[in-house]
């Protein structure tokens, strides 16, 4: 199982979340950017650099992820693709992707990029608040603890 992390636009504050729980679960965390990261030395850490361009990395993540793995992302697109093949989704501020929301979220999504190339002022997100980095936390806390343990 491994963790894909969606990185050109995750928040520092989530991948030090992550490093720490990939650090204590021995899980494999893997970012994938187009452009080169810091990342610390671990052998559950690592970082792909993909060439630059339009989904370059989502199409990555998505060739690569299988079921059971996790895949973090504020992507709704990317998020529907990785549930639809298995594998679970988590965004920046702890909202889990599910079979049962993606497609809503998608259906939303899509009408506020109509919205927005028809001249509508939608406004951005939020910044990330203390309470979206618990959020966060508390369902990747809940993802790792539903992970079988391997055998010894």
């Amino acid at each position: 199982m491994t963790i894909w992390v969606d990185a050109d636009a995750c928040p520092s504050v989530i991948k030090d979340i992550l490093f720490r729980a990939a650090q204590r679960t021995s899980i494999q965390l893997t970012l994938v950017a187009n452009r080169g990261l810091q990342v610390p030395r671990s052998p559950w850490i690592r970082m792909i650099q993909v060439p630059s361009g339009f989904d370059v990395a989502d199409n990555h993540i998505v060739e690569m992820a299988v079921a059971g793995d996790l895949v973090i992302t504020a992507d709704i697109p990317l998020a529907a693709a990785a549930v639809a093949k298995g594998a679970s989704a988590l965004n920046p501020r702890g909202e889990l992707y599910t079979k049962d929301n993606v497609q809503g979220l998608l259906d939303m999504r899509n009408f506020m990029d109509t919205l927005r190339s028809s001249g509508v002022e939608t406004g951005g997100p939020p910044s990330l608040s203390n309470s979206d980095r618990q959020s966060f936390a508390a369902q990747l806390d809940r993802w790792i603890a539903r992970q079988p343990k391997p055998d010894n």
